[in-house]
């Protein structure tokens, strides 16, 4: 009776955590997601993404997940005040996961994995949410609200770095705190075992082997914000954010050409006027694929019948076109890249990944530990307790996959002089050109996003 009681009880807690968190759900939703918008079918990524939110006051764990998927796409359909409402849900949650308390996460994700705690987002889903709301209100001659936004991102931007020493100082006290446990012993040992340490570097060999850009700061949104204060007049502030560019991305001309003019404009020597800039937002950003690896484990006996750990691993994804060809006038341009935004999250990857390793090691070591102890208990209901632990650790062992998708490759620019019959040929290098005819105005941004090669070009228009 009460081995089966025993049973039963294992049993009933084995189902309720796999079906409330155990399987990994956000890698298949993800999956499906990216189908409907790589196939250009925008009205169906939208209908998903809603599907997948929280009604109500009812706040599901990937609510900020899909908001940001959703502004990106509203965006990109030309719905900007949609899109700015997505991303205000989105900087709701972000701003109130800036207090969440990660007691709860740390312990739920050591028992069963991380896609069981909320998506709490990154720090460049921040800056680019307020990027975009920015461009948002450009596009739609709300300046004063873009001025905000503007101002947001760079925030958040210099803020990044105090809140990535925070994270650090935080993890070293979830591995002291696991130390003071039963198995602390041998969390600390296979944190530290150097046989793990070589498993990972051949499994991810390209994790160090990129340039990151200084501080966690992404040059796009540094660049824009220099654009968008010379046009509204702030040229101080504007020769301020280029320069911050310029040291950043020193080969790009265009980059060079908008400091120096500013610079004569903030001296009263010329003024700001006949300027096209056209923004390329290129291709789409990596997604995360799970790795599944077996590990040395201290605790590993021929008794304990499964011990592995699941990672995410960045998978990066093609550009659209390698450039934009721009004809205006007599004139020939090529846009150039202003920010690489695979880089942008392989630098906050790589700053995670030793917590999510960590967690991983933790996890596993725990789950290994409990396997050990059910085998050896004097009875025939330790041993079945024992085989259901083992397949509770290989159904929960999965890797946090989600990250917004939807953003771009990488951001490309070009500035040139309104040809005098105000037409602008683009012509994606390889790709069918399209024309754009600037209207009566001072200044003009061109704006084009084309996430896939086979997409079609969808593009602002954006005057002063």
């Amino acid at each position: 009776m009460k081995h089966t009681s025993l049973i039963r009880n294992v049993v009933a807690v084995l189902l309720a955590v796999l079906f409330f968190g155990g399987c990994n759900a956000p890698k298949s939703s993800l999956k499906k997601f990216d189908g409907f918008f790589a196939s250009g079918a925008y009205d169906k990524s939208v209908e998903f993404a809603q599907s997948k939110l929280g009604v109500g006051k009812k706040t599901k764990r990937e609510d900020l997940l899909w908001t940001l998927q959703l502004g990106a796409v509203e965006r990109l359909r030309r719905n900007h005040e949609t899109s700015v409402n997505y991303f205000d849900k989105s900087e709701e949650l972000l701003n109130k996961y800036d207090t969440h308390n990660k007691a709860l996460d740390t312990i739920g994700s050591t028992v069963v994995n991380e896609n069981i705690v909320l998506y709490l987002g990154e720090e460049y889903d921040g800056v680019m949410v307020n990027t975009y709301k920015a461009l948002n209100f450009m596009a739609l001659k709300k300046d004063d609200l873009a001025r905000v936004e503007f101002n947001r991102a760079l925030d958040r931007q210099r803020r990044s770095k105090e809140k990535f020493a925070k994270e650090i100082a935080k993890l070293d006290e979830e591995i002291q705190q696991q130390e003071h446990g039963k198995d602390g012993a041998q969390v600390r040992q296979n944190i530290e075992n150097p046989q793990v340490d070589a498993i990972i570097a051949e499994r991810y060999p390209n994790l160090s082997a990129f340039e990151a850009y200084p501080d966690f700061v992404n040059p796009f949104t540094t660049y824009m914000a220099g654009v968008y204060f010379n046009l509204v007049g702030d040229h101080a502030k504007a020769v301020d954010l280029l320069k911050e560019s310029y040291g950043m991305v020193p080969d790009n001309r265009y980059v060079a050409e908008d400091l120096a003019v500013t610079e004569k404009v903030l001296d009263g020597q010329q003024t700001l006027e006949n300027t096209v800039w056209v923004v390329f937002e290129n291709g789409l950003g990596p997604t995360k694929k799970e790795i599944r690896l077996d590990l040395p484990l201290f605790l590993v006996t021929k008794e304990v019948k499964y011990v592995g750990i699941a990672l995410p691993k960045l998978e990066f994804r093609e550009q659209a076109f390698d450039s934009l060809w721009i004809k205006a006038g007599q004139a020939n341009y090529q846009t150039l890249p202003v920010a690489d935004m695979d880089r942008v999250v392989q630098t906050e990857f790589k700053k995670d990944f030793k917590g999510i390793l960590t967690r991983a090691i933790i996890s596993a070591t725990l789950k290994a530990a409990a396997q050990y102890a059910m085998q050896n208990q004097d009875s025939s209901g330790g041993s079945m307790a024992s085989i259901f632990m083992a397949v509770y650790s290989f159904a929960t062992t999965a890797a946090d996959v989600r990250i917004w998708t939807t953003l771009p490759k990488d951001f490309q620019i070009a500035r040139f002089g309104i040809p005098e019959d105000r037409l602008v040929r683009i012509h994606p290098s390889g790709g069918a050109p399209f024309d754009v005819k600037i209207p009566d105005c001072k200044n003009a941004i061109v704006y084009v996003r084309i996430p896939f090669a086979q997409s079609v070009p969808m593009y602002d228009l954006i005057t002063y």
